[in-house]
């Protein structure tokens, strides 16, 4: 009597198994080459891996990649007009500037507790310029910012009042985990053209507030608020939103934009 023949699994081969592992890629949409992998499989072999360390150098490289690409999103969403890091700044020429609590606020921990920044000082301190690098940092932390000056947000804001599209703007500007709004109060022509302007800002603030932080940077001190929007009770109300647990950052000392403007009169 003969004996009944086992059943024989077939192994897939090393090569069938390579090519199974990037179709499996390809339909995750992980954007693994056929290069990348055996470079990876010959390190691997090489170094004598383990299954996880070859596994995590495999997606470390495509997270980081992928991560890569949405920082650079995010900064170009962001709008900034000059996105320069922190590091690049000088701050030799002005020591008056606070620097250990600009450099805290790139940390983005504000961001993350929700809470609001408010950048006081004349012109040419830099404010936009560290407003705009805290920004940045923001966006290398993978948060979504967006940078705009106060006559481009009234601006907008008044459009949409026009065409009956007001809640939409407000909606789009609540889903920022930073709003920076910059040149808040520089030019009283942006809220003489327009009569509703106290009641837009409004708006925005309220909708942010405790919500996401919101970054204003003004030449005008808090107690001049009311006066350039036209209506103190408004006024009073956005102001207790704006500074509610806020990091208020007051700039002073030497013009940066006179130095420089000095230097090129002098051929220095």
């Amino acid at each position: 009597m003969s004996r009944p023949k086992k059943n024989r699994k077939n192994h897939p081969t090393p090569a069938n198994v390579r090519e199974q592992i990037l179709a499996d890629f390809a339909t995750l949409r992980v954007p693994v080459t056929a290069d990348q992998l055996d470079e990876i499989l010959k390190q691997a072999q090489d170094a004598g891996w383990s299954h996880l360390d070859f596994l995590h150098r495999l997606l470390a490289d495509q997270a980081g990649l992928r991560r890569q690409r949405r920082i650079e999103r995010l900064i170009k969403d962001a709008r900034f007009r000059e996105a320069l890091p922190l590091s690049t700044f000088d701050w030799s020429f002005n020591p008056q500037i606070p620097r250990v609590k600009i450099e805290a606020l790139a940390q983005g921990d504000f961001i993350r507790r929700k809470q609001n920044v408010v950048f006081v000082g004349q012109s040419g301190l830099g404010k936009s310029r560290l407003i705009q690098s805290i920004g940045l940092a923001a966006c290398m932390l993978e948060q979504r910012v967006r940078y705009i000056t106060s006559g481009e947000l009234l601006e907008d804001l008044t459009a949409a009042l026009a065409d009956q599209t007001i809640h939409d703007r407000v909606r789009f500007y609540a889903k920022f985990s930073l709003l920076i709004v910059d040149e808040f109060a520089f030019d009283r022509t942006e809220r003489a053209a327009c009569p509703e302007a106290a009641s837009l800002w409004y708006k925005i603030i309220d909708a942010r507030s405790q919500r996401c932080s919101t970054a204003l940077v003004t030449n005008i001190d808090f107690e001049s608020w009311a006066d350039y929007l036209g209506d103190a009770p408004l006024a009073m109300a956005m102001l207790d939103r704006v500074v509610d647990g806020a990091t208020i950052v007051k700039l002073k000392g030497k013009s940066y934009r006179v130095h420089r403007s000095a230097d090129e009169t002098t051929g220095v």
